[in-house]
């Protein structure tokens, strides 16, 4: 049996395994360990075993607990309800200005996290109540939260563009700095398109009503306040790092630290705020090692196969397709796979595969890293998967229904995708600001 069918097994194997509901890098590490045994026998097991000490032997994976605890540790002491006070104050008397505001807080809030899941709860929680109440149109205004809370993933610190970065084995500091502009491309987009529409039609985003509008211009500057702490502990964060002061790891330590001296110095810190940011933070961090594990196993057994070399050869030398088409069509799968599967689940499946295709095709892997980040966004708002619709499902009031959230993020993926084809066919929107940076 030719390498290239038991590669073929090994997928089949896997999704068929999908199928039946079990975890995820349970199914992926069955798989690996399973054609190990069958492939080199009792040697095999061996693959897993030594997988398992890749991981525990990989300083930066340290990063991962630090920031997820920095972005809980944020949102759980309550910085982000006094950011959305400023943004409703500065941004209400513009029509569509509350979900204009919104939108910025969520880059504020993806700048303190890197992840969807905090500014999805938090937008979910603070932003979508009081939109409704001030006679905004509920479709519209879910689709905002939903969007916004994706840029988490793309605007550094991401924790997919760290993960991405530990499995790829890429830079890590040129990623993050090449999430940047793609990052405030989409949001921009994002907040070009409500404003338009709610010029267009001003009942889907009321302005304020002159009596909430009047707040003095020294209230206004002093709301302002609000963005001094998150800004911060950014700069401190990812400033330290990239002026070579701390390496990766101690800045996630300082962003961790900084995110508990904000929470003791507005006397937020209490012990159920602790409780419960550990309490996630394990969470989450187990499941991201789990993952990696099982994906470091996998990839271990398709690098053994020869794969790699397999697909390479089909799509360039048997097939003869340009590489501008191979990288399309790379694109394409991880839309279709985002329909049933979430962002950590195909990095693991395709990163082994697809990292070593764009390089041997020409194009950066750092600038790949941003397209399969941006690509990811689009599969969170994709049913019938869909993180972010299972989310906002969770979390909406009664009034907004299952149909309503699946109609909210039409508009806002056919944004992505502009977003998406703009950063593919001019690749210095991802590139200039690390290639500006690490030139120095």
């Amino acid at each position: 049996m030719s390498h290239e069918v038991i590669a073929l097994l090994m997928f089949a194997s896997m999704m068929l395994l999908l199928l039946t509901g079990q975890r995820f890098f349970g199914v992926i590490g069955f798989v690996a360990a399973t054609f190990a045994l069958m492939l080199w026998g009792t040697g095999g097991e061996e693959m897993p075993f030594n997988a398992s000490f890749v991981l525990f032997n990989w300083y930066p994976m340290l990063t991962l607990p630090l920031f997820i605890y920095m972005g809980y540790m944020l949102s759980e002491s309550g910085i982000a309800d006094d950011l959305y006070k400023m943004f409703h104050v500065w941004f209400g008397p513009v029509p569509g200005g509350l979900a204009i505001g919104t939108i910025l807080l969520m880059v504020v809030i993806a700048a303190m996290n890197g992840l969807s899941v905090a500014g999805m709860a938090i937008g979910a929680s603070i932003a979508l109540p009081e939109l409704l109440r001030r006679g905004y149109d509920k479709v519209m205004v879910t689709g905002v939260i939903q969007a916004g809370s994706s840029l988490g993933i793309l605007i550094p610190p991401s924790v997919v563009l760290v993960l991405y970065g530990l499995i790829a084995r890429q830079p890590m500091g040129q990623l993050w700095l090449a999430g940047v502009f793609p990052g405030l491309l989409l949001a921009s987009l994002f907040i070009a398109y409500v404003a338009i529409r709610c010029y267009l039609q001003p009942n889907l985003g009321p302005v304020l009503p002159p009596e909430e509008r009047q707040v003095s211009w020294g209230e206004k500057i002093k709301l302002l306040g609000a963005g001094v702490i998150p800004f911060l502990i950014f700069f401190s964060m990812t400033g330290l790092f990239l002026m070579g002061k701390t390496s990766l790891v101690e800045s996630s330590a300082v962003g961790a630290a900084g995110a508990t001296l904000a929470a003791i110095f507005r006397r937020k810190l209490t012990l159920k705020v602790l409780e419960e940011t550990v309490r996630k933070t394990l969470g989450i961090s187990c499941m991201f090692l789990w993952i990696i594990l099982a994906a470091l196993c996998f990839g271990a057994v398709f690098d053994g196969l020869g794969a790699v070399h397999g697909l390479r050869y089909l799509f360039l030398d048997k097939w003869g397709l340009d590489p501008w088409t191979v990288l399309i069509m790379m694109q394409l799968s991880y839309l279709i796979m985002g329909t049933f599967l979430d962002d950590t689940a195909m990095l693991v499946i395709v990163a082994p595969l697809y990292v070593p295709i764009v390089i041997a095709l020409g194009f950066d892997p750092i600038w790949y890293g941003v397209l399969y980040t941006i690509t990811c966004q689009i599969a969170y708002m994709t049913p019938p998967f869909g993180y972010n619709l299972f989310l906002m499902r969770a979390m909406a009031p009664p009034e907004i229904t299952l149909a309503d959230i699946y109609k909210s993020i039409v508009p806002f993926v056919l944004v992505m995708i502009i977003g998406l084809a703009i950063v593919m066919v001019f690749p210095q929107v991802a590139l200039w600001l690390p290639n500006q940076y690490y030139a120095k």
